[in-house]
């Protein structure tokens, strides 16, 4: 700039103008003092300007508002010149600022950095100072970063204890203060000369589109804003201060005379220390070293205190005041101080420089990059100690450590965690580098994957800029803690090892999977490295080639993130599974040259047919009951196998009944089956003799009579010899639902044409075919015949019975006031205040109720009848109902909030009726008038299920509610004798066993004495014992906390708080009793086995390789099928995330199963979700269970609530055949969805960080739900009502998102708040063009960083502290922009899968209550898990949300307990029935 135009101001003055800025007083009040204030030193043209803005406000020409904003931005360029002529280095005022008369060569050689990048300096002049020999440098022109491993080798302790020294920058005060006022001064005016002069936005008006609001200036070296309060400029060197060269020549520091040739031709170079240290761009901006600009060769000065080597005391004695020293070619870390601190380390190209404490003004920007380093290190040494932990785990590791002392910060927070990700991330990637490569690496654990696309990390980006390798110390100390290693029983190991052999062999033979390389990122197109051993095991590095391993240099970091993220989301289509049809597949066969001959006469004659017992094929006879093998058309096909249920002769020729088996691989079990293992199926046929290739012999394998007490001994695996011919069954198998069951017993009649497979069949079609029994003579009409009851699907319908219908099966005359499916999204949205509120396009809010179905109908059979044919006779082909109808709560003219407060199973009667086809019903229920009852309503209602009841008819005409007529109450009474009407639970003993529940001569069935493996806090066996089923007497758990919680909560149980594989191995080896003396179950002890074991290690789509697999043989899933094994207990359940079905191709699935086949029990596998079970919340879970031989295999539960549909996707595909559970009546249910207002609205208002452990409820409950959970015991305290304490920025965030369903990030305003901590929030700037979302409607640009564009991303273009949070907008456009981060629950909602660490932005981000300013608190997740109010949970408030977060939903586990309750039933009927006939024999014998 030319100086005249520059003017310089008296220090006074500018003093008072700082002051005036900070002082906050009105703008207009700023103005004229500043004016007062600098008149007289402005320039001519200015004060020119001046007096014509006057007169013009005199006459009033323009408002006194205008007057005051030009003259704000005139001051401001006239300062800003000021200001400017400083920066330029111009001397003046008498001052030197440090940069106008260094003598250092700008044109230093940038490249003399290359040949010391890795050649590590020892001064000899130092022997006190040891570099690390695994240094690491960044250096200028080549982008390297330092790695975190380095940091693990601990250099030698310093001396000193006194971190801090003396006053690290005395001799600077007096110049700083008005030097930092000069600065202050600057940046505040350049802030205001970039404002629009008011005249532009004026003439924006007329334009007809918006015009494109420009980004604000950064500076061109160092990247920050100009216009940012937080850039600092470096406020100059004292006077004694002194250049590189001259400096390194001072006799304090220098080891040779300043004539001598000296340091130039030194070979190494020598090493100092330096304290009291700036970095600064030639511009004299402050700023970081290690945010990439020594890379891209930016010029960064520094000027410090320097020390000999061997000084380690900060402070600044026995050294040497040096200016302008650099440029930095290079900067590295080189382990810690033997404390928390990192070495970190300057080369130039005269010497070396260790950091040790940096200026008062530098100290800001330099505790960042102490900061990023030691979280780096928190990161690596959690993650490689506990790899399966989850994103949220991570943030509670970060916000619980203390940071060490001496460092420049108090906490940890999620922020610092996101500002610092990409740095954490390249320490990640350099330390899986370093590990051996069967090591699973922690880049691709699921909590890095979600921090990776979070914080929108550039991956593989410091490897490929890197030139050499850097050689690692020695790794982390493996923590020894976690599971052993399994201990399995004879059996399981041996099916592990037999299949894996050969399928390890297998891929070896493959070369193992190829493995794809992304190909975008910079490792994938750099070259090979050449020094690796997979890149010397290459011919064309002389190698043999064998090995086909990519370059380790080489490995790409996306691809392996890229497989872990497809492993982990196996999304199911959401489509209902269509009905899959009974026969698998038309068995395509060929016919042989065969010699046929009948044996004997034929046995019968049925018209055209003449049965036979024997024929003779081929000289072989074969007979009925024998089996054969027929040959398919295609060769690779197997040869299909079947049983000869009856010969015959007719037109056709010589033909055979077949009956089906199905190989193993043909089953769900796949290529993990026994290849001898057939199943009987229902699939029969008739077919031509001549089909047949020759006799097999097939056995029935069954149970021994101790199987029980077999667990855990040898076995062979083999169960026959393989000659061939023999084969062997154990199950009768259903292919829809993918079960496994004891074949039906065979009645062995003289018949020879009976087939099993044909008589099932004809049952089941008859079963779908409703059939009507008892006319009644005396009430019939001439155009319909009557009938007292009606058999359809296996139950009994009476007149006067309730029955369910789907919801379309009628409507109600009243048009409920519904809520309409309202848009959430606001048109007129002011752009600039909510920049983000554009990602809003899809009115599909997560958690919303708006799809869920309406429950099932309920009506009342007035009459059973079938329509007459013209000849008078009953048309029986199809059964009709008249019902009345009952009104739910929210079919009346109230809507949907009467149903809030009743009661779920409450109804209305109506005097409504409606005719339905009887095909229609669902199935059957109990509705009673309530004042009819003998019991309470609750205790009614606990029942069972399938119970209504009514206290009011409701009139639509009238829209009132009355006493419920008569013909309502005494159809309960009425005619009892004939059998009508169920009366109270009192069903006639015809009926079938569906009502068996009802009636009081059921028998008492047994608790089942249980273990409870990897228990949790309980939730598994909280729901069996609501059930009634069991009693858990042992339970194994490993996390103190939840131990603690499972005894609190079940003080009679055995609760062992160690490794699961120890103690199968104490009672394996005949203990009775572990270490601490607690009783062991034995052998024939435990009759029910439940537990959920975690799978990490292994999860995951692609198959199995030898490193997974060993993960996986030694994982605690096989750990649980020995426990089944060696206990042999009745029951079996497993339960795990949805995922665990489609692990490894469903290979962790089969070989479950597969286990559970050759141990000998029935078994299925399906997917329930949560929902659908009465707890308001989406979690959806693998469940299998397991019969043993002589007990009914249960079924999965019907659906009780209805749910989103989206949620609803239960079916699972094996080897691309789909599975469904048994569940029949879809997705509907018989109950309303449970919301979150029926969870937790009667919950007291709380603050965030509440921590009071009990509080009283202040209030009633006002839902069935709430009445339900908080027990009939009154209890006026309630317990864990309390949330985490978010951060003070955090909390801030909270407060703003609206209270409207929806609401998340989204809605944040983009403004400045004060924080609860005192500190400033900063507005998000959006400073790049977004090519996906273009500009805003006021034309405003919509990136936040330099890939907005389409280029990689630019770390200097992160920004922190902002209300809305930087990495979402950045990441946004590739992950459905976040939706539901910083989420509100909704209501009429309901919960995301209960997470074990509620955070606004973890996997789950809607964890924010409804209205208040939180997290949801313990005991509302609690809840939405369906716990009591009574369950205890034990530990801090985080010990408390895992313990929630990890259990299975009581409500759930009691649906499952009901169904073995139901089997166990089934059974002791059966055995019953059959005592009772052999009882009447004997009686008969006698």
């Amino acid at each position: 700039m030319p100086s005249k135009t520059s003017f310089s101001l008296p220090d006074d003055v500018r003093k008072r103008l700082q002051m005036l800025d900070e002082d906050g007083s009105p703008e207009e009040v700023q103005v004229k003092e500043k004016l007062r204030l600098v008149q007289d030193f402005l320039h001519d043209d200015a004060q020119d300007q001046l007096t014509s803005l006057e007169e013009q406000m005199k006459n009033s020409e323009i408002s006194k508002e205008i007057y005051i904003s030009k003259v704000k931005v005139l001051l401001g360029k006239e300062l800003h010149l000021e200001n400017g002529a400083h920066v330029d280095g111009v001397e003046q005022n008498g001052k030197v600022n440090g940069f106008a008369n260094g003598s250092h060569k700008e044109e230093d050689d940038v490249n003399m950095a290359t040949e010391q990048e890795v050649t590590e300096t020892k001064s000899p002049a130092a022997p006190k100072w040891k570099e690390s020999p695994t240094s690491t440098r960044v250096t200028r022109n080549s982008g390297k970063q330092p790695t975190i491993l380095s940091m693990f080798t601990k250099v030698q302790k310093r001396k000193s204890e006194d971190l801090n020294g003396e006053d690290s920058n005395g001799i600077n005060e007096p110049k700083k203060e008005d030097d930092s006022e000069e600065t202050q001064e600057e940046k505040r005016l350049k802030v205001e000369s970039d404002e629009k002069p008011p005249e532009e936005s004026k003439s924006k008006v007329t334009k007809p589109g918006p015009a494109a609001k420009t980004p604000p200036p950064k500076c061109p070296d160092c990247r920050q804003y100009l216009d940012d309060p937080d850039l600092k400029l470096f406020q100059g060197d004292p006077d004694n201060a002194l250049e590189e060269p001259e400096m390194l020549t001072h006799e304090s520091l220098s080891l040779f005379e300043a004539n001598e040739d000296g340091f130039e031709s030194y070979d190494h170079l020598p090493q100092h220390r330096i304290t009291n240290f700036s970095v600064y761009d030639k511009r004299g901006h402050l700023c970081p070293f290690d945010s990439g600009l020594i890379e891209k060769n930016v010029e960064l000065y520094f000027s410090c205190y320097v020390k000999p080597i061997y000084d380690d005391s900060p402070g600044l004695t026995s050294g040497v005041f040096a200016r302008k020293l650099g440029p930095i070619n290079a900067w590295w870390i080189t382990g810690f101080d033997g404390g928390e601190k990192a070495l970190i380390g300057f080369t130039t190209s005269f010497a070396d420089y260790i950091l040790m404490e940096p200026s008062e003004e530098y100290a800001p920007i330099f505790a960042l990059m102490q900061e990023k380093i030691y979280m780096s290190k928190i990161v690596v040494e959690f993650l490689q100690k506990n790899p399966d932990v989850t994103y949220e785990d991570l943030l509670n590791k970060i916000e619980t450590t203390v940071p060490p002392a001496g460092l420049n910060f108090n906490c940890f927070t999620e922020d610092t965690l996101l500002r610092h990700a990409q740095f954490v991330v390249e320490q990640v990637e350099s330390y899986d580098e370093a590990g051996d490569s069967d090591e699973q690496p922690i880049i691709v654990t699921p909590c890095m994957r979600d921090l990776i696309k979070l914080a929108g990390v550039t991956l593989g980006k410091r490897r490929a800029a890197r030139r050499q390798a850097i050689r690692h110390p020695t790794k982390i100390e493996k923590d020894s803690k976690g599971p052993t290693k399994a201990t399995t029983t004879k059996l399981v190991c041996q099916i592990f090892d037999a299949f894996f052999a050969d399928q390890i062999e297998q891929n070896d033979k493959d070369g193992g999977v190829k493995r794809q390389r992304c190909g975008v990122c910079e490792v994938c197109q750099s070259p090979d490295c050449g020094k690796c051993t997979a890149c010397k095991d290459m011919i064309k590095f002389g190698g043999s080639g064998k090995s086909k391993q990519a370059c380790k240099q080489r490995r790409c970091p996306n691809l392996a993130v890229k497989e872990a993220e497809d492993d982990e989301n196996i999304e199911e289509d959401d489509v209902p599974a269509e009905k899959t049809k009974k026969v698998l597949q038309t068995k395509k066969k060929r016919q042989t040259q065969s010699k046929l001959a009948w044996i004997g006469e034929p046995v019968e004659t049925v018209g055209k047919r003449h049965y036979y017992k024997k024929v003779s094929l081929n000289d072989e006879v074969l007979e009925v009951g024998d089996c054969v093998s027929v040959s398919s058309e295609d060769p690779s096909i197997p040869l299909y196998l079947a049983r000869i249920t009856s010969l015959w002769e007719d037109n056709n020729g010589k033909m055979f009944h077949a009956h089906w088996f199905l190989r193993g691989i043909h089953t769900v079990l796949g290529e993990s089956s026994d290849p001898l293992e057939l199943v009987v199926v229902d699939e029969c046929e008739d077919m031509l003799l001549n089909y047949v290739q020759g006799k097999v012999n097939i056995m029935y394998k069954a149970p021994s009579n101790n199987w029980f007490m077999e667990g855990g001994i040898d076995v062979d695996l083999k169960v026959i010899e393989d000659d061939g011919k023999s084969f062997f069954y154990q199950f009768w198998y259903d292919t829809e639902f993918a079960r496994f069951e004891t074949p039906p017993k065979t009645e062995l009649s003289e018949d020879f044409r009976f087939c099993d497979s044909c008589t099932r069949t004809k049952e089941q079609n008859e079963q779908e075919v409703p059939r009507p029994f008892e006319p009644l003579e005396n009430e019939d009409s001439d155009n319909k015949a009557l009938y007292a009851l009606a058999w359809f699907k296996g139950e009994q319908f009476r007149v006067g019975d309730g029955v369910y219908l789907p919801a379309e099966a009628f409507s109600f005359s009243v048009k409920p006031a519904s809520p309409m499916k309202r848009s959430h999204r606001k048109e007129d949205v002011d752009e600039d205040l909510y920049p983000e509120y554009y990602r809003k396009s899809s009115d599909y809010i997560k958690g919303s109720n708006l799809d869920a179905p309406e429950p099932f109908r309920v009506g009342r059979i007035k009459e059973i009848f079938c329509h007459r044919r013209s000849n008078g006779k009953a048309d029986n082909s199809e059964v009709k109902l008249r019902l009345y109808k009952f009104y739910r709560p929210e079919n009346t003219h109230r809507g949907v909030k009467a149903s809030y407060h009743t009661d779920i199973n409450q109804l209305y009667w109506s005097d409504e009726e409606v005719t339905v086809s009887m095909s229609e019903v669902l199935g059957r229920c109990q509705v009673e008038y309530a004042e009819d009852l003998n019991e309470s309503v609750q205790d009614y209602s606990n029942g069972g299920p399938d119970r209504f009841y009514f206290l009011e008819a409701y009139s639509a005409k009238s829209k009132s509610f009355e006493d419920p007529p008569n013909h309502a109450r005494s159809c309960v009474h009425k005619g009892k004798g004939k059998g009508k009407g169920k009366g109270k639970g009192k069903g006639k003993a015809s009926q079938e066993p569906r009502e068996s529940r009802t009636e009081p001569q059921t028998p008492k069935v047994p608790k089942y004495r249980t273990l409870d493996v990897f228990s949790g806090c309980g939730g598994l066996s909280e729901g069996f014992h609501q059930a009634g089923v069991c009693e858990t007497l042992w339970a194994i758990e490993m996390w103190e906390p939840a131990a603690q919680a499972f005894r609190l909560n079940n003080p009679g149980t055995t609760v062992f708080t160690e490794d699961c594989n120890v103690l199968l191995k104490l009672v394996m080896s005949g203990e009775k009793t572990n270490s601490l003396g607690q009783k062991l179950p034995q052998k024939g002890d435990v009759e029910m086995l439940c537990g959920g074991p975690p799978c990490q290690g292994f999860s995951g789509m692609n198959r199995f390789n030898s490193r997974t697999y060993s993960k996986f043989k030694n994982s605690l899933v096989v750990s649980y099928l020995s426990y089944c094994d060696y206990y042999r207990p009745k029951f079996f359940l497993l339960e795990n995330v949805r995922n665990f079905v489609s692990f490894k191709n469903s290979m962790v699935l089969k070989l479950t199963l597969r286990c559970l086949v050759r141990m000998g029990y029935q078994c299925t596998f399906g997917v329930l979700q949560a929902g659908q079970y009465g707890v308001a919340q989406t979690r959806r879970r693998a469940i299998i269970l397991a019969a043993a031989p002589g007990e009914k295999l249960p079924r999965y539960p019907e659906p009780l609530h209805v749910f989103a549909p989206r949620a609803c996707s239960l079916t699972v595909a094996v080897d691309e055949r789909k599975y469904v559970s048994n569940v029949t009546r879809g997705n509907g249910g018989i109950y309303r969805t449970i919301t979150v207002r029926d969870t937790m609205s009667d919950l007291p208002e709380i603050r965030n960080g509440a921590a009071a452990l009990e509080i009283s409820y202040n209030g009633e409950p006002q839902s069935w739900f709430q009445r339900q959970i908080r027990g009939t015991q009154y209890q006026p305290i309630l317990r864990d009502h309390i949330c985490k304490d978010m951060s003070a920025l955090v909390e801030a965030r909270m407060r703003h998102i609206p209270l409207a369903p929806g609401s998340d990030w989204r809605d944040l305003p983009n403004i400045e708040v004060r924080l609860k901590d005192g500190t400033m929030t900063k507005k998000l700037r959006y400073t790049h063009h977004d090519k996906k979302n273009g500009r805003s409607s006021t034309g405003a640009l919509r990136g936040v960083c330099t890939c907005a564009g389409g280029k990689t991303c630019d770390s200097a273009d992160r920004q922190f502290n902002t209300l809305i949070p930087w990495c979402l907008p950045h990441t946004g456009n590739r992950h459905n922009h976040w939706a539901g981060l910083y989420g509100r629950l909704e209501w009429d909602g309901f919960f995301s899968t209960t997470v074990t660490n509620p955070e606004p932005m973890g996997k789950q981000g809607r964890v924010l209550h409804p209205e208040q300013h939180r997290v949801v608190s313990v005991r509302e997740c609690a809840r939405s898990q369906g716990f009591p109010d009574t369950y205890r949970f034990f530990g801090n408030v985080l010990d408390k949300h895992r313990q929630v977060g990890n259990a299975v939903p009581p409500p759930l586990s009691r649906a499952i307990g009901l169904e073995i309750k139901k089997c166990v039933l089934d059974r002791m009927k059966e055995e019953q029935a059959t005592a009772d006939v052999k009882q009447e024999k004997m009686e008969v014998s006698d």
